[in-house]
């Protein structure tokens, strides 16, 4: 690493201008590590728009695995060449959220860690408080391919925790892309009764079948007719959204006393289409949401993958070397032009 002095990047500017640039390869302070980048995953967090213009350009990307490439003074659980996932946000755990089991919005989460410069990057600096509590060991037979599913499969199983999913409960999930289909065979896994998908995107329902769903339907007001007649004529006991566009939808295929869990982040200015007397009062529905995950489900999630209970390459569309980047934006903007689940980007391929 001594000689090579810069790398290869994908910079964002929009969702239609993403460009292949040369940034310095990051020096690593103590504490930190140097990650060569294997794989990272596109997430459909990076092609939202709007919470990205006031920032760019930037080098996106969080889902990623790879090899130690250097090691900070003081590190003494990682090596060069270990093979490890890392998560960008980690929170401080002492703190009222932390203390209160909330590590997910502390400040620190929030604000105040992530990779430099990102994770379509050939190398990403992993700072100190990262390394502490955010960095995991992939276990042998694990491809970085699929330990690169390590967080979003992280944020999955905190979302189904926090609606307090029970076994034998039915849940339906609305909009099936990457999000979506985790979430489907998460459930599967969890001991859900009925798992049902609805989403308008042939391929997307023929992937919610390959995954695991009972029932995959197009997202239409016949839906709820759909469920009571395939859940012994009850609506779901938990809905979860992944596409804002089926919000609606959520407020009629909910049973009473169930949840709608808000999971995928929205447009800017979205709100909720509800009544109080209409869809709440003598209801007992509870709304809930979630935002990404704590180490304590990345370990979880990284375990999941390891024992094959999710089949998270079963989602994977495409794997693109980092100059073809750019093409993977395209494709998660327009899925049902390109078929396009999982895009992972390996900057070394």
């Amino acid at each position: 690493m001594a000689a090579r002095k810069t790398m290869r990047v994908l910079m964002y500017y929009s969702n239609e201008d993403v460009r292949v640039e040369q940034m310095p390869v990051p020096h690593i302070g103590p504490g930190e590590l140097l990650l060569k980048v294997m794989a990272s995953g596109i997430c459909g967090s990076d092609v939202m728009e709007w919470y990205r213009r006031d920032k760019v350009p930037l080098v996106l990307g969080h889902e990623v695995a790879g090899e130690v490439a250097e090691i900070g003074e003081g590190v003494t659980r990682f090596q060069p060449g270990d093979r490890v996932a890392a998560t960008h946000h980690v929170p401080c755990n002492t703190c009222h959220y932390c203390l209160n089991g909330h590590h997910t919005v502390c400040e620190i989460l929030l604000r105040g860690t992530h990779f430099y410069p990102g994770g379509f990057a050939e190398y990403v600096r992993i700072p100190a408080i990262n390394v502490d509590r955010g960095v995991f060991q992939v276990p042998r037979g694990v491809s970085y391919e699929e330990a690169s599913f390590m967080e979003p499969l992280a944020c999955v199983y905190r979302g189904q925790r926090n609606a307090r999913l029970q076994p034998g409960q039915s849940v339906l999930v609305l909009g099936s892309g990457i999000s979506g289909l985790l979430h489907i065979a998460l459930a599967r896994t969890l001991g859900a009764g009925l798992v049902a998908a609805a989403d308008t995107i042939p391929f997307r329902l023929k992937k919610a079948k390959e995954i695991g769903a009972h029932l995959a339907v197009e997202a239409n007001d016949s839906l709820p007719s759909a469920l009571r007649e395939a859940n012994e004529g009850y609506l779901a006991d938990l809905v979860i959204v992944c596409f804002e566009g089926f919000i609606p939808l959520a407020l009629k295929a909910v049973e009473r006393g169930g949840t709608v869990l808000f999971f995928a982040g929205a447009s800017e200015g979205a709100f909720l289409p509800a009544t109080i007397n209409e869809m709440f009062w003598r209801t007992e529905i509870t709304l809930t949401s979630t935002y990404a995950g704590s180490p304590a489900d990345c370990s979880i999630a990284l375990r999941l993958i390891e024992a094959g209970t999710v089949p998270v390459l079963k989602t994977l569309t495409s794997r693109l070397a980092l100059q073809d980047g750019p093409l993977g934006f395209q494709a998660v903007c327009s899925p049902a032009d390109h078929e396009c689940i999982k895009v992972i980007v390996e900057p070394h391929s």
